[in-house]
């Protein structure tokens, strides 16, 4: 999308994407913990040392957060220390639940970490951001203004890079980052008025979410999370959110992709068969259908919530808000119009749906993790990539 987004919705279209597009097999790499595992592991450690980044931020996607169904954000507005109790809890049980399909563990932050480490004298953190994974415009409206709070207080140092990588719906959580880090006071100030009655009550005025204000307040001076610049990395995200091109340094999305007979290999077959979807035959279908009209609604009990995600629909989704809901499917857009994307064929999915989720899982299991490291290094920072054997 172009400088001074303003939170533009992408449209959809069947017709060739212009943001740079490449199909690419990964093939076969090197088992975990293998010496040829570390040693490579170690270069890209020391590739993005060079580079001069100072952290990673490792984001889930939608439905395995700590509070997919937005219970806790109401629980915390009248119990703050049992809500924050419940939201360290819930992670690690969905963690044991799902394993590494489809989720960001803390088994796999570890060993990205320590991989990355194994010969650095400066550490590189990896860290893990939760937020609530709601599937609406809300849950990934609070999330950003939750992770540009984190990184306003991590105090990064002039020169330094932050690399966020987001799976799913995450990847659209970071475009609002984007978004707000870029955009004008007068788009900034839409923002924060159609979210108001969700973190403060009206009439009184009292904010009961505190996050919200004090970002509010940040995003009016000048260098809100300070001199580090963003590089962001998706994977499988769906088309929603346009991106600010201001908000951010770099960007790179993967996308699990088995090119159809008949179609262009950036597009995605509409409908998707039954038999084919239960094996991943064609990649990531959520990646493909997880667009514009498939938000799912807060609770009507939760009437702030709800107020304000309809507001938000308002300045998130207008672009689209007259447009053929069929129409956007049959286009089988899947290759967003901002940054380079990489149509990875990851191979046959083995397991049952719910191992795979429909080719949404295969991103974040850790016999990938070399793979993404490089080609990460390779398309951001170039000038080390002779590191990387």
């Amino acid at each position: 999308m172009p400088h001074g987004n303003r939170f533009r919705h992408q449209t959809y279209t069947s017709t060739r994407p212009e943001s740079p597009h490449y199909l690419i097999s990964p093939g076969d790499y090197p088992p975990l913990g293998s010496e040829e595992f570390g040693r490579r592991m170690r270069a890209v450690g020391d590739s993005l040392r060079s580079a001069g980044v100072a952290a990673i931020y490792l984001a889930h996607g939608t439905f395995v957060g700590a509070d997919a169904l937005g219970v806790l954000a109401e629980l915390a507005r009248i119990l703050p220390s049992a809500a924050a109790a419940v939201q360290r809890v819930v992670p690690l049980v969905v963690a044991r639940l799902t394993g590494e399909s489809g989720n960001y563990t803390a088994t796999y932050a570890r060993l990205l970490e320590s991989a990355i480490n194994a010969s650095g004298p400066t550490r590189i953190p990896v860290r893990l951001f939760h937020w609530s994974s709601e599937n609406h415009h809300l849950g990934r409206a609070d999330g950003a203004v939750r992770l540009i709070d984190e990184l306003a207080a991590d105090g990064f140092q002039p020169g330094e890079r932050v690399l966020l990588w987001g799976h799913s719906h995450a990847g659209n959580m970071f475009a609002l980052v984007t978004n707000l880090l870029a955009a004008h006071h007068d788009a900034v100030d839409r923002f924060f008025e159609a979210a108001a009655i969700y973190y403060r009550w009206p009439w009184v005025g009292v904010v009961d979410i505190p996050v919200w204000n004090r970002v509010e307040r940040l995003l009016h001076e000048d260098r809100p999370i300070g001199p580090a610049s963003l590089d962001v990395v998706t994977f499988g995200t769906p088309i929603r959110y346009g991106w600010d091109s201001d908000g951010y340094a770099r960007l790179l999305h993967f996308i699990h992709h088995r090119p159809a007979e008949g179609l262009p290999e950036y597009r995605a077959p509409f409908p998707p068969q039954l038999d084919r979807v239960l094996h991943a035959a064609d990649g990531d279908y959520v990646q493909q259908l997880g667009i514009a009209g498939t938000n799912v609604c807060p609770s009507v009990l939760s009437w702030r919530a709800w107020l304000a995600d309809r507001r938000l629909h308002r300045l998130l989704q207008t672009e689209s808000a007259d447009a053929n809901p069929l129409e956007r499917f049959q286009a089988g857009a899947i290759v967003p119009q901002e940054g380079t994307t990489l149509l990875v064929d990851y191979g046959p999915q083995h397991g049952g749906i719910a191992h795979h989720h429909a080719g949404h899982a295969v991103y974040t299991h850790k016999k990938w993790m070399l793979f993404h490291a490089e080609e990460v290094v390779r398309h951001f920072y170039a000038s080390r990539v002779s590191q990387v054997a």
